[in-house]
């Protein structure tokens, strides 16, 4: 489904006079570019620096947040007189609709995931004395995971994302963006070729979620979901270990349903729930939202 054009507001950087030269890269490419240096540069500055008091998790986070967040909020005011909000995080009922909805089917993905291997006597869940249960974990797990959700989803279908879509298509975008939102995971602890792909899939769901809506809010509730919900079954999430619940999954099946260091998002039970997930992303009922950097210019 392709999102809805705008009504051209007035642009300075598009006005007349504005023209692309023979030889010249196009402006989308110079654009983007931008977009992605500013990204870069803020990683290298902020990683270093929260990294060794923070640790991966929490500074990754914080990092791909801070460094979304500045790309999207720099280039939107230089190239479109903008705001941050304009990628498809506008704060109205149609967006907290589909932000809602998209938690929601984040947390039904991950129940389809965990539950049944504990019905079927596949795992179990025991208590786990190295990670005690802490409710301030659960709140700061929760904000660290958000932080996170939101900022990858304007790092890999912000600005760059929109810009790229609208010139190339919905093919030509969606594919090369869930490359690089897998790749961006390849160096996770004990990542392997099933949780590459599982991550790579979940790119173009993503993607799909913005051309299903319009907005970020799909797209960033569903990430949020899932990734709040398997931390209190216990099981590593991308590799990492979270102490939330004071539990801890046990597997008895082997690695291909374990994921085995790297989770669930490395097994084959969610390459299983993933054509779920793109059925659900077809069917719900979402708010269509107009976005901002797909409408027509003049």
């Amino acid at each position: 489904m392709q999102p809805s054009a705008l009504p051209t507001p007035p642009n300075p950087s598009n006005g007349p006079g504005t023209v692309e030269l023979p030889g010249q890269p196009p402006r989308v490419i110079v654009r983007v570019i931008l977009f992605a240096l500013i990204e870069v540069v803020t990683m290298m500055v902020l990683g270093p620096l929260l990294k060794p008091w923070a640790g991966s998790l929490v500074a990754g986070a914080v990092v791909s947040f801070g460094a979304a967040a500045l790309a999207n909020a720099i280039t939107l005011r230089i190239y479109e007189r903008g705001r941050l909000s304009d990628i498809g995080l506008t704060v109205d009922d149609g967006g907290m609709r589909n932000l809602g909805l998209g938690f929601l089917g984040g947390l039904g993905a991950a129940l389809f995931v965990m539950v049944p291997p504990l019905l079927l006597g596949m795992a179990k869940l025991v208590p786990a004395p190295e990670q005690p249960r802490n409710w301030y974990s659960l709140l700061f797990v929760s904000v660290v995971l958000l932080l996170g959700a939101v900022g990858e989803e304007m790092l890999f279908r912000g600005y760059g994302f929109q810009l790229l879509l609208k010139r190339w298509g919905a093919f030509a975008t969606i594919l090369p963006m869930a490359v690089l939102f897998s790749n961006a995971h390849s160096g996770n602890p004990d990542i392997t070729w099933i949780g590459y792909a599982n991550t790579f899939l979940w790119g173009v769901l993503f993607g799909v979620c913005f051309l299903r809506t319009g907005d970020l809010w799909l797209s960033t509730g569903m990430h949020f979901g899932w990734n709040w919900t398997l931390p209190l079954f216990g099981v590593n999430l991308s590799g990492f270990t979270m102490s939330v619940t004071g539990y801890r999954m046990e597997w008895t099946a082997g690695q291909l349903w374990s994921g085995g260091g790297y989770g669930v998002e490395g097994s084959i039970l969610t390459l299983i729930v993933i054509p779920i997930v793109a059925f659900y992303i077809w069917k719900a009922p979402f708010s269509v939202q107009r976005p901002y950097l797909l409408r027509e210019e003049e």
